[in-house]
């Protein structure tokens, strides 16, 4: 194998290389030779197909394939022999004319140094679930099921009114003609603060008038950063009835046995695996920023960092058209106010696996193990989740990275100069 690399930046790289031609030819005619023995095909028996019949019709596509695994696995194992560390996926080219002749271009990761993070300074919270939480957790569910009375007085906290609104702003009227309908939970801030406070006290088929402050930012641009007259008439009241924590309404959360006592349980697991999941993230946010901030002079990987930020703006607007919204046309050089948060989640992402390597960590297979169950125990069927992720290498990949870098931001946590701050359950989940 003939390969020679050369420095073209200081975190960039270039490798020629080029293939042995008889472990090409030997790859392609090995899987020729494996289709051959089960391919069926109209007029020859299984296994009878003569090998210029299988080389016509799967040559090419043999060889694209031979040839694709071929140039990885030769680049991996002269990333190996030349001790390089690769940061991100390379790009691999044809050099020339030769169908055997490979240019690859990569980043390399970058030397950060004594990695001490006893150094570092962490703050790990800590909460647990209280029977409140669970309280509170079966009031959400009740309000979940609540149906509505249609009540004849004025409009209270958490009733459900529908009416009808328009807008003054000196000249401008929204709508021009006619009224607006909507519906809302007194209370729910779905509407504008101001006119959303105004709703309870105001009686069916009165029109009230409340004076708004319309944010910079507001939607409608006559009315943006200007203060307005909303007219507002509310045609129906309705008030909540919650349903009682019966038999009937425990089994409608799929427990069997309509028991109180199991019911509760479900709940307290159910809010211990959100909790822990929060935990978590706090502490990653946490050590992230330790992280960055310790070796945020270390010269990072550019392309990296810009593929980074890329996948951050594909990340919104995919987020901004999950909404219903068209996030219109979105200029070339969009992804570049993600630069800064890209480059410290590039950052704290390369310290994690420098950590791993120089100590040697390793997937705990029981945590992987504990973390699928955990998700599985969410869905209807869990094993059938679990046999799902065991059956798709992608997701299982996915799974594994994150229990992975769990597993690592557990480890620097444990070894930094760390105290525990003790959250309430609610604050703790909020993030």
């Amino acid at each position: 194998m003939q390969v020679s690399v050369e420095s073209t930046g200081s975190l960039e790289r270039r490798m020629n290389f080029s293939l042995p031609a008889e472990q090409l030819e030997s790859g392609i005619s090995g899987r020729l030779r494996e289709i051959a023995r089960s391919v069926r095909i109209k007029g020859f028996r299984p296994g009878k197909v003569p090998a210029k019949v299988v080389q016509q019709r799967y040559g090419d596509q043999v060889k694209a394939e031979v040839l694709d695994g071929l140039v990885r696995q030769t680049f991996d194992s002269a990333v190996r022999e030349h001790d390089l560390r690769v940061a991100g996926m390379p790009s691999i080219d044809r050099a020339g004319e030769g169908d055997l002749d490979f240019v690859a271009t990569f980043e390399v990761v970058p030397d950060f140094g004594d990695v001490d993070v006893s150094k570092l300074t962490v703050i790990r919270h800590v909460a647990e679930v209280a029977e409140a939480d669970i309280d509170q957790m079966v009031e959400n569910l009740r309000l979940q099921r609540r149906t509505w009375n249609k009540v004849a007085r004025a409009a209270h906290q958490g009733d459900l009114v529908a009416g009808s609104l328009w807008t003054q702003a000196e000249d401008f009227r929204q709508p021009a003609e006619g009224v607006e309908q909507f519906s809302t939970v007194v209370g729910s801030g779905q509407l504008l603060p101001a006119v959303d406070d105004a709703l309870a006290g105001l009686e069916p088929g009165v029109e009230s008038a409340i004076e708004v402050a319309f944010p910079q930012n507001w939607r409608q641009p006559q009315l943006a950063g200007r203060t307005a007259q909303v007219h507002v008439t509310l045609a129906q009241v309705s008030e909540p009835v919650l349903p009682e924590v019966d038999a009937a309404f425990i089994k409608s959360f799929g427990v069997k046995s309509g028991d109180l006592g199991k019911f509760r349980e479900d709940i307290r697991s159910n809010l211990e695996r959100e909790l822990k999941g929060a935990l978590m993230n706090r502490l990653r946010r946490e050590v992230g920023e330790q992280l960055t901030a310790t070796w945020a002079q270390v010269e990072l990987p550019p392309r990296l960092v810009e593929n980074e930020a890329r996948g951050m703006l594909a990340q919104q607007l995919e987020q901004i058209r999950r909404g219903g919204q068209n996030p219109g046309q979105v200029p070339a050089d969009a992804w570049q106010p993600f630069l800064e948060p890209a480059r410290k989640r590039v950052l704290a992402g390369l310290l994690v696996g420098e950590v791993a390597r120089r100590h040697d960590l390793r997937l705990d297979p029981k945590r992987l193990n504990e973390t699928l169950r955990l998700i599985a125990s969410t869905y209807e069927e869990p094993e059938q989740v679990v046999e799902m992720y065991r059956n798709d290498p992608q997701l299982m990949q996915g799974l594994q990275n994150r229990v992975m870098e769990e597993q690592v931001i557990d480890w620097i946590a444990e070894r930094a100069q760390h105290t525990e701050t003790p959250l309430a359950f609610q604050e703790a989940i909020r993030g």
